[in-house]
């Protein structure tokens, strides 16, 4: 689904991912992991073309993405939900939902079911602004909107931060039913070693802008979590 080979990136001089191998096989969910700072916000944005990369490939269903917009990307069918979320706190929830509309695959000119199927609490809140809602309902939100653009790849940056356990148990089990219902691939950055191992099939571990480990989420084991994960 997703193939990321030799990826190098930098901030002006300063060399900020090194030779970044990925793999997220189709209809799995693959948790990018690392502490703080090691670059997998960066990674995110380089496979959204937010930031260019300085050599490198991208591929996304076989195709070289490495030198198309982020637009075009989108386009594709792949939908980011980046950390913070990032809603528009003055638009309502629609606007907020209809902003994708157009934009993804199949050029949708009407919000899809599936959103207030997974999201009911949204459809309840149509009319109201987005920064009005509480963090966790902002987050489903920004899942909603990702969704408009019915992606086959989802990319979810840090979802369950700053989310209160009832949300995140909800956030897991959509991410489970996306994958096992619908067949949808997930690329999923998180912390939360608990949630990591609910949802996610495999990971790749990052430290210091190079990929040091990957494998099934089963060898994520102590070792490799005091090494690079521990604060």
């Amino acid at each position: 689904m997703l193939e990321i080979k030799q990826l190098n990136q930098y901030y002006g001089e300063s060399h900020t991912l090194w030779d970044i191998d990925l793999v997220v096989p189709m209809g799995k969910c693959s948790c990018l992991m690392g502490r703080n700072g090691v670059g997998k916000t960066t990674l995110l944005d380089v496979i959204m073309g937010l930031l260019p990369s300085r050599s490198g490939h991208i591929y996304f269903e076989g195709k070289d993405i490495t030198k198309l917009s982020a637009e075009r990307r989108a386009g594709l069918g792949i939908g980011y939900v980046p950390q913070g979320r990032q809603i528009f706190p003055l638009l309502t929830v629609r606007e907020n939902l209809e902003i994708g509309l157009g934009k993804g695959r199949t050029k949708r000119k009407t919000i899809p079911d599936l959103v207030f199927s997974l999201f009911p609490v949204l459809k309840e809140m149509l009319h109201r602004r987005g920064g009005d809602l509480s963090g966790g309902q902002q987050q489903q939100l920004a899942i909603g909107r990702a969704l408009v653009l019915d992606p086959s790849l989802l990319i979810l940056d840090e979802p369950t931060e700053g989310i209160q356990p009832n949300i995140v148990q909800e956030i897991g089990d959509i991410i489970n039913r996306l994958k096992n219902d619908m067949g949808m691939t997930v690329l999923l950055v998180e912390q939360k070693l608990p949630f990591a191992r609910a949802v996610a099939d495999g990971f790749t571990i990052v430290d210091r802008g190079r990929s040091v480990a990957t494998g099934k989420i089963e060898a994520l084991d102590k070792k490799l979590i005091r090494e690079y994960l521990t604060v």
